[in-house]
């Protein structure tokens, strides 16, 4: 069966994570994506490290598998003979400037839309492209901070904290490869292509979910809480013999379950504590009382023991554990490649699972401009052309 997006063709303006990360999920379900680069430095990744693998920017190899990449100074006034032959080919355009940045290369959707009507033209920025913030440039650690989760992020009496990926970013490429499906579904009734426009703000504040929930049923800001659920007790982590683990108790009868491996099935029955509301209310006589038997047996201990009971649990594990994981491996989330200049890498696989429409890790994230000779000769362009825009320094 072929992919969910094959024969959809994705000219990628975009460097960075936000943009690469959409473009990566469009190729890995079968969108053929041609990565548009600087001549000189490529995606601004590229340099990003280390740690590198021999000469590839770890960072870079992450989120540009599946795609090709085409060398292309788009202020050269070459650029449009090899941009006009691509814009008709293309189903989806995705970029991720700063308002303003396209327009000023007569590449904005304003310019595009008529003579390209089924374009699909995704813009991703920091603050969207409306409103008085819209020309502000958008930088992940800005917008973890300004889309209100790092005032939830973090010891209760400590400073706030960034997340430890780079979430704002991550959330935005994913709602625009969202916002991108959306669009190619109604052009499939329309025939009309649209504007997919997505901010950084916008999507970082979606995260905030049931944090914003209770500030507009309380009219109370969120404080920290360290790693303690607002709304569900227990629900954080604690501490056994040799380390910290994680309880997650989603309902009473995980709670009476809890209690019972513990050995304090009192706990379970007891009317301070019987109900996820009276938990919540009563935490500070139940933590103590629970923190007292954990200290007892060591994690591994516990996790066994409650996972044997039904009671969701885990280890908090490092970043090394959770890679080498079997379950990872079994659900093809760890991937080889043979790369043309580091060799076999390893790189995360496709967490989207169609049972009829599968996607792939396929080919290796491309050096600089690996494919501009191919993609150039594809648009019909004759080598004295093709060696007229490299000495031009357009390509």
């Amino acid at each position: 069966m072929t992919a969910p997006l094959e024969g959809i063709t994705v000219l990628d303006f975009t460097r960075v994570l936000s943009g690469p990360y959409c473009t990566m999920q469009l190729a890995d379900m079968g969108a053929r994506v041609i990565k548009i680069e600087h001549p000189s430095k490529g995606d601004d990744t590229r340099g990003w490290g280390p740690p590198f693998v021999g000469n590839e920017s770890a960072y870079f190899l992450s989120i540009n598998r599946n795609k090709e990449s085409l060398t292309l100074d788009l202020k050269s006034t070459a650029a449009r003979r090899v941009l006009d032959p691509l814009l008709e080919k293309a189903d989806v355009l995705v970029e991720n400037f700063r308002p303003g940045t396209m327009g000023r290369l007569s590449l904005d959707y304003a310019a595009l839309k008529e003579r390209y009507p089924r374009l699909v033209y995704c813009s991703i920025s920091g603050f969207g492209q409306t409103g008085p913030r819209r020309k502000e440039a958008g930088y992940d650690a800005v917008m973890q901070a300004e889309g209100g989760l790092m005032s939830i992020t973090g010891g209760v009496d400590g400073p706030a904290y960034r997340l430890g990926v780079a979430i704002s970013d991550i959330a935005a490429g994913m709602f625009a490869t969202q916002g991108i499906a959306f669009a190619l579904f109604a052009r499939e009734r329309s025939g009309r292509g649209q504007h997919v426009d997505i901010a950084m703000l916008d999507t970082t504040s979606a995260l905030l979910t049931y944090q914003a929930g209770i500030y507009f049923a309380t009219g109370s800001t969120p404080p920290r809480m360290g790693n303690r659920h607002p709304t569900i007790v227990p629900y954080e982590t604690l501490e056994a013999s040799d380390g910290e683990f994680v309880i997650a108790v989603g309902n009473d009868d995980q709670f009476r379950r809890f209690c019972q491996v513990l050995g304090t099935a009192e706990l379970g029955t007891d009317a301070r504590f019987a109900t996820n509301r009276g938990r919540v209310a009563n935490y500070a006589e139940l933590r103590p009382m629970l923190s007292q038997v954990l200290v007892t047996k060591t994690r591994e201990e516990w996790v066994r023991l409650l996972k044997t009971a039904g009671v969701p649990c885990g280890s908090v594990r490092a970043v090394a554990e959770t890679l080498e994981d079997p379950q990872l491996a079994a659900r093809d989330m760890i991937k080889e490649l043979e790369h043309a200049a580091a060799g076999t890498i390893r790189v995360l696989g496709v967490p989207v699972k169609l049972s009829e429409t599968p996607g792939a890790v396929r080919t290796p994230p491309p050096l600089l401009g690996q494919h501009t000779d191919s993609i150039l000769q594809e648009l019909g362009l004759p080598p004295d052309d093709i060696r007229a825009l490299r000495s031009e320094g357009a390509i």
